[in-house]
């Protein structure tokens, strides 16, 4: 699958960035990467996104829109031609799906995102992904008590993506409703859980945007071709229509779940990583093997992982509609039997009828990952709390 990923706002602006960076050269799955922002600095300070894919919209604005949704919606529907016309710079025609990439608590992506998102449906035959992260605690308001009433204004001195957002709840709430309808699927991260104790989102984004960009290159990845035609290819191949049948057309909420595990060697007579080594060439051999034992275990672990451990949207497993699991690393690691017992593992833990799993060879890979998709998981705990403090804060 080839994807069209668009960053807008500034939360999504860098998340498309960390996308861009850690895509792989064995493993190509963007066609492009844009960003739209109306704040000229945050787009000069992203690193991976190309200079002619970066565009600023909004005469008159500098520094963003202070959480103000409805300016920001107002904005996204004088602009979405504008917008959409951006990406001709590129090739949108090939993508296989566009994901649009949104801090969903901002005012500029959560404004013009919804705009963009039903634009794009218009003018291509393909699906429409969102990928939201949902705000912090510690971003709704500046004491960090979400029912504190405030006005619709950035505290004086607060950064525009740190703890005094006051709007952040509402803004993510109304977004989504919005949303509803217009993508095929919302990918969701909720950054609360991943921030470390005493860790405001100004000193974790960057963290957080790996651990996000880790898991989209982990899915879109596994159904990319291989840029090297000599690659093994996957027993059990994931493609394009896998994703789309997973993700759905209804506005799913889809949460994500990982595993990974560094490949140690099993003795010491030269060999790495499981691979025995050809010293008179300095490469890996080809013929080499690995205990069936520790290939199991490996995708044992990282199954269990995936499936037991930290979502980015944290859900009941048996609310689950639909899953796929997807299996990476080394060819020789990936055991055809541990590889189907994990996805009947997974199909146990959400009950879901409609489970799909393969797994994704990576020959230059030196850990085993797991990667798992749930998707259809409403209703979500995480979902229900934000409403209530945009109730509360009377928004």
């Amino acid at each position: 699958m080839q994807l069209e990923v668009i960053g807008v706002g500034g939360a999504g602006c860098r998340i498309a960035d960390a996308i861009r960076t850690a895509e792989t050269a064995t493993r190509p799955f963007l066609c492009d990467v844009f960003a739209f922002d109306t704040d000229a600095q945050a787009l000069a300070e992203l690193e991976s996104v190309p200079d002619d894919h970066r565009h600023r919209y909004g005469a008159g604005i500098d520094t963003g829109l202070n959480g103000n949704l409805q300016r920001g919606e107002t904005l996204g529907d004088e602009h979405v031609d504008e917008l959409s016309r951006k990406l001709d710079a590129g090739q949108p025609s090939a993508a296989d799906a566009f994901l649009v990439v949104v801090g969903l608590g901002g005012a500029t992506g959560g404004g013009a995102a919804p705009e963009l998102v039903a634009n794009l449906q218009t003018l291509y035959d393909v699906p429409v992904y969102v990928l939201g992260t949902l705000p912090a605690d510690r971003e709704r308001s500046p004491d960090g008590d979400p029912s504190v009433p405030t006005d619709d204004t950035r505290p004086s001195g607060a950064d525009a993506d740190g703890a005094t957002r006051p709007l952040a709840a509402a803004n993510a709430t109304q977004t989504l409703s919005r949303l509803d309808g217009l993508a095929n699927a919302v990918l969701c991260f909720d950054n609360e859980p991943w921030l470390r104790t005493g860790e405001d989102m100004v000193d974790g984004r960057a963290r957080l945007n790996r651990e996000l960009a880790a898991r989209i290159e982990a899915l879109f990845g596994a159904t990319a071709q291989p840029a090297d035609e000599r690659a093994t290819s996957a027993e059990t191949v994931i493609d394009a229509n896998d994703i789309r049948r997973i993700l759905g057309n209804e506005t799913a909420l889809v949460s994500l779940g990982y595993g990974t595990q560094r490949i140690e060697s099993g003795d010491d007579s030269g060999s790495v990583l499981g691979f025995e080594l050809d010293f008179g060439l300095g490469l890996f051999g080809s013929d080499s093997t690995v205990e069936t034992s520790a290939a199991v275990s490996a995708v044992e672990t990282t199954v269990g992982k995936a499936i037991q451990g930290k979502l980015t949207l944290e859900c009941e497993r048996t609310n689950t509609d639909r899953a796929l699991l997807v299996v990476g690393g080394p060819p020789e690691w990936l055991n055809r039997t541990a590889v189907a017992d994990g996805r009947r593992r997974l199909e146990s833990a959400t009950e879901s009828t409609q489970t799909l799993g393969g797994d994704a060879p990576r020959a230059d890979s030196e850990a085993v990952f797991a990667l798992a998709v749930l998707a259809g998981i409403e209703p979500v705990d995480r979902i229900e709390q934000l409403q209530a403090a945009a109730r509360q804060s009377g928004q």
